[in-house]
């Protein structure tokens, strides 16, 4: 009877444990928060800032990690060769990106992070935004740069994305803190 006992417990602790795995599964697939922050960093400046506005806003977050990655020569500004100076030369140029896409579906505000070339947005963020479907998402840039503006780059990525709402966007350098950036977010109207 001990060892009948002991076999029923231990068949309904695994029907328990396994009954378990889809919903672990679904958990995973649903996004933590219903803000994503994008970011694409050739130096690491753009990635700091991205971090500090997904804690501050509680949000989610994806690096856009390029399949050929940039090396110091590819970035180096005062080469007109570079590849960063090709590849913004060519408005066709859409370099690949590493991994997946994220889904997008579970989230209703999408910050997209970049550094700013020669006054416009990298080419792989133009990749991103034509890969995945901004329709009904509220869309805000952020980019950092040392003295640039905002340029083209947010306009080009509007167009590029042909969906969303795009709202106004804004430069922000390596110190900037975590209240600075939620203070803009709320200054759009987007909380957490």
């Amino acid at each position: 009877m001990k060892k009948l006992t002991a076999l029923l417990t231990a068949l309904t602790l695994i029907v328990s444990c396994v009954s378990c795995i889809p919903a672990l599964a679904e958990d995973a697939a649903t996004p933590s928060s219903h803000i994503l922050v994008v970011y694409f960093s050739a130096t690491g400046t753009t990635k700091g800032v991205a971090e500090k506005l997904a804690e501050g806003l509680n949000a989610d977050l994806y690096e856009i990690v390029p399949e050929q990655p940039y090396t110091d020569a590819d970035l180096d500004y005062n080469d007109r060769s570079s590849r960063t100076s090709q590849e913004t030369d060519d408005p066709a140029c859409r370099p690949a990106i590493a991994g997946e896409l994220p889904d997008l579906t579970g989230y209703d505000t999408v910050f997209i992070g970049y550094p700013i070339w020669w006054g416009d947005v990298p080419r792989i963020v133009s990749t991103f935004v034509e890969s995945v479907d901004l329709t009904d998402k509220t869309m805000a840039v952020f980019f950092t740069s040392g003295g640039s503006g905002l340029g083209n780059s947010m306009n080009h990525l509007e167009q590029q994305a042909g969906a969303g709402a795009w709202l106004e966007g804004k430069r922000f350098s390596a110190r900037t803190t975590v209240d600075e950036l939620t203070d803009w977010a709320a200054s759009l109207n987007i909380e957490p």
